[in-house]
């Protein structure tokens, strides 16, 4: 196995970290900011929920949000409090995720109170003393999966307690079936921003996978941009990704250190073929298809919560695709209803 030189592995670091903004991530960075403008006005605090299904680029989004505000905070100081579900999920496990994020776990629980109400009230305490002007719970759906009636009720009013308490809104991020929480009149009122992280579609606005596709190669650490816009080439990206963000990120981050290894002036097609043959050798290869050859599919429904299943295993329903169709057939569709 060869390895980068450092200066090709700096360059490949900045790739891999690269964030592309698309109109969707626009508009939830702008909620945020939102939500944190308004807190100060005091009063019952909006929140928000952001899903989206595996893959649909939720943890990135928010990673990308806490670094701007970081670089822009006053003395370095704590804006954003972002934690995620931790792997035992409880109401209780979870205050205490917040706390550990936090840097305040290890409070000595009050006398009198249950351990449940003594956390929550070090975690208002916490955050009354800080400049925590926002929090964000990833992995929502974690929490709440699974869970019906009093449980369910439980979560949304220990969290309208602790939003309310500490004046501080909250985001929940998760899976489509986090939604589960806005049903709860505790918790639907305060939830007046719901957006959904899609995945791309040929089918519905191609030209937001084109202009990712294009952000993306302006970024790549070549001294010449790669040409990755044509038609064969964004067909066999569509193809290779299911129009999933994660899948088709890690496909080009795999393709430009191939080509960082090899010290190519940029990122080729066969790049691109030879890291798909390597992923996925069992499959027909797009990138060594002509356009009317490559094949794919497109997400039908996003994965989501079966509240009358007969067990819990049954109750969540993976994503669905569409049956593999000619991807050329699918825009000449889309170019036809517009």
């Amino acid at each position: 196995m060869h390895n980068l030189s450092p200066e090709n592995k700096a360059k490949y670091q900045t790739f891999v970290d690269v964030f592309v903004e698309q109109p969707i991530a626009t508009m939830v960075m702008a909620d945020f900011d939102r939500l944190r403008y308004n807190r100060q006005f005091g009063g019952d605090q909006q929140c928000m929920l952001l899903t989206g299904d595996t893959g649909s680029g939720k943890s990135f989004l928010i990673k990308e949000y806490c670094q701007r505000v970081s670089q822009t905070a006053p003395m370095k100081q704590a804006l954003i409090l972002s934690s995620r579900i931790p792997s035992k999920p409880t109401l209780e496990s979870t205050i205490i995720e917040l706390l550990k994020d936090f840097g305040h776990f290890g409070a000595t629980y009050r006398k009198g109170k249950s351990k449940d109400q003594s956390l929550t009230a070090s975690l208002i305490k916490c955050l009354k003393a800080s400049s925590i002007e926002l929090i964000i719970i990833n992995e929502f759906q974690e929490l709440v999966e699974f869970k019906t009636g009093r449980a369910l009720n439980e979560i949304a009013t220990r969290l309208k307690y602790i939003s309310e308490e500490a004046t501080v809104p909250i985001v929940l991020v998760g899976m489509p079936w986090a939604a589960k929480i806005a049903n709860e009149p505790q918790w639907a009122s305060r939830l007046l921003i719901r957006r959904e992280l899609p995945y791309f579609k040929l089918s519905d606005e191609p030209e937001h996978f084109i202009r990712f596709i294009k952000g993306l190669a302006m970024r790549m650490p070549f001294p010449e941009s790669p040409k990755l816009d044509d038609k064969q080439t964004i067909l066999a990206l569509f193809s290779a990704s299911n129009g999933q963000t994660r899948r088709l990120k890690q496909l080009l981050n795999e393709a430009v250190k191939e080509a960082l290894l090899q010290d190519a002036t940029t990122l080729t097609n066969k790049h691109l073929a030879d890291v798909f043959c390597m992923t996925f050798p069992a499959s027909p290869n797009p990138f060594l298809a002509s356009i009317e050859q490559i094949e794919g599919q497109e997400v039908s429904l996003p994965s989501h919560y079966d509240s009358g299943a007969d067990n819990e295993f049954d109750a969540i329903i993976p994503t669905q695709y569409t049956d593999r169709l000619p991807l050329s057939q699918l825009l000449r569709k889309t170019r036809k209803t517009k």
